[in-house]
């Protein structure tokens, strides 16, 4: 829905409301128009159920107000002596309707001094989880989310079984699109393994856009600062549909919400405005090569002969500290190591038991199909990739059938305009263009595992509006499911030099506020 629909539908629901409170309204003192101004009945509705006028704001945030709404029915037939537990169920059930019987048919008095403490142990019990799960929700959506490295494309860095603190403020909280949704789950229920959000079952097959008539359009809150180039950013993938996200096919329709497309974590390479090459796997930004932060190891595959068929090759997995795992070529003596660092090899190439070490680097003008932009006319692979310039916003480029494979799914699907190839001439929103004009930024997300890892290589660039935040925190991590690793427990994610663990400050502050707030507890007793 675009914004002058929300708008209109916003508009009825506020008239919906007048409707079925005004009387109500009445009893408790206040004018008749005051049910029905937008935003400001719902500031006289708050001092009516005797709340807080801060509680409106909640009443308009996504994903918030949906627990809010029944809250405040709730409260409402409360202010006017329904408190059973069959007025409660009637609130809740009948989405607020319950009101339209309060109002027209019941014989209600207002109870302006009513207690607002729950009668019950249960009703306590509720209200509080209630308040803990709108706390929760407001931190998750528009301040820090909790996320999970599930893959090893940025290994070293980040590695599997890291739980990081994302910051959604550093570059401007996205204001969630989906506003139909389960709080503080992605796109699935956990156990349940339903989808958590609504969403229209019926799915144009041809090369046309996801649409979702209860999508709020893309907005985002001012942030404080930019993406720079190789920071590490959480984002959603792109290419990612219902069925599988390893699908990527250019052309074909995408099923997800961009809020419920799957989180990934990697390196921004490129920013808005570079001209990105790779070259024999590494990164060329405008020409020269990218330096990465000391924190960075970039890793490659290679080919490992060892000098006898006794060799175990896990003796050098664990000594030299290799991520992924190791496979056997062919049934011959060699080996296939998928990510060894630069560091590792250095050590590696010397061990007396290693005849050779061949890297896995793909012939320059060798075409891989799976990789961007999936066009016969690019011969581009995963070590030899480019040039391409990346969009920045507001920027203009001339555009022509050459160049049209690159920038497709940026004018159709992340931009929103039809286009139409004529003969030579090409079509945008129904007007002959030699030019195009990017409406916003977009970054080159890649994983520093370079050959083990699915990357902008292969589903192209990332626009802002698909940005989640910055990770900046390693709270917790686990090596597998048993082995804590204590030195990465709460450590930064950026920064120079070695992580420093501030796991043991951070217990003794823990401690010291909890004696703290004992001791003051008993001293208040005393008094």
């Amino acid at each position: 829905m675009t914004l002058s629909q929300w708008g209109i539908f916003f508009l009825i629901l506020q008239f919906i409301h007048g409707l079925g409170t005004w009387k109500l309204y009445i009893k408790a003192g206040r004018k008749t128009w005051e049910a029905f101004v937008p935003i400001y009945n719902a500031v006289i509705l708050m001092k009516i159920i005797n709340r807080s006028v801060w509680w409106t704001l909640l009443l308009f945030l996504p994903i918030v107000n949906l627990i809010m709404f029944p809250v405040v029915w709730v409260e409402t037939a409360r202010s006017f002596g329904k408190n059973t537990y069959l007025d409660t169920f009637l609130a809740v059930v009948t989405l607020g309707f319950y009101n339209y019987y309060l109002n027209y048919v019941a014989d209600v008095k207002y109870i302006e001094d009513r207690s607002l403490h729950p009668k019950s142990g249960s009703g306590e019990w509720v209200s509080s989880i209630l308040f803990a799960i709108v706390a929760a929700t407001i931190v998750h959506t528009y301040f820090i989310q909790p996320y999970t490295i599930p893959s090893s494309s940025l290994e070293k860095s980040l590695l599997v079984g890291d739980f990081l603190f994302v910051s959604k403020f550093h570059y401007g909280a996205r204001v969630p699109m989906t506003t139909v949704a389960a709080p503080m789950v992605h796109d699935t229920i956990p156990i349940l393994k339903n989808k958590s959000y609504l969403f229209n079952d019926h799915f144009e097959k041809r090369n046309t856009s996801w649409k979702n008539k209860l999508q709020l359009p893309y907005m985002r809150l001012p942030g404080f600062e930019k993406i720079e180039r190789n920071e590490i950013v959480v984002f959603n993938q792109p290419a990612d549909t219902l069925l599988d996200m390893n699908d990527f096919n250019p052309n074909r329709n995408y099923y997800k919400p961009i809020d419920k497309k799957t989180n990934l974590v990697k390196r921004c390479v490129g920013i808005p405005g570079d001209s990105l090459e790779v070259r024999d796997g590494y990164v060329y930004i405008n020409g020269e090569k990218n330096e990465l932060p000391d924190r960075a190891h970039l890793q490659f595959s290679y080919f490992v002969q060892p000098k006898s068929t006794q060799f175990d090759p896990r003796f050098l997995k664990e000594r030299y500290d290799i991520t992924d795992n190791f496979g056997i070529i062919n049934n011959q003596n060699t080996y296939y190591f998928s990510a060894i660092s630069d560091e590792a090899l250095a050590k590696f190439k010397n061990n007396p038991n290693v005849v050779s070490i061949t890297p896995n680097i793909k012939e320059k003008g060798v075409r891989d199909s799976n990789i961007f932009p999936h066009n016969p006319n690019y011969n581009w692979n995963v070590d030899f990739f480019g040039p391409l310039y990346i969009p920045e916003k507001g920027k203009t480029i001339n555009i022509n059938l050459d160049l049209l494979p690159l920038y497709k799914r940026v004018i159709t699907e992340y931009e929103g305009n039809t286009l139409q190839i004529k003969g030579n001439q090409i079509l945008i929103n129904g007007e002959v263009a030699s030019t195009y004009t990017f409406k916003q930024d977009y970054y080159w997300m890649m994983g520093d595992n370079r050959h083990n890892s699915i990357d902008a290589r292969a589903w192209g660039f990332v626009p802002f509006d698909h940005v989640v935040g910055k990770p900046v925190f390693i709270w917790m991590s686990w090596d597998g499911l048993k082995n804590p690793r204590w030195e990465r427990f709460f450590t930064t994610v950026h920064g120079t030099g070695k992580a420093t663990s501030y796991f043991i400050p951070f217990l003794v502050l823990l401690f010291g506020w909890i004696g703290f707030s004992k001791w003051r507890k008993r001293k208040k007793e005393k008094q």
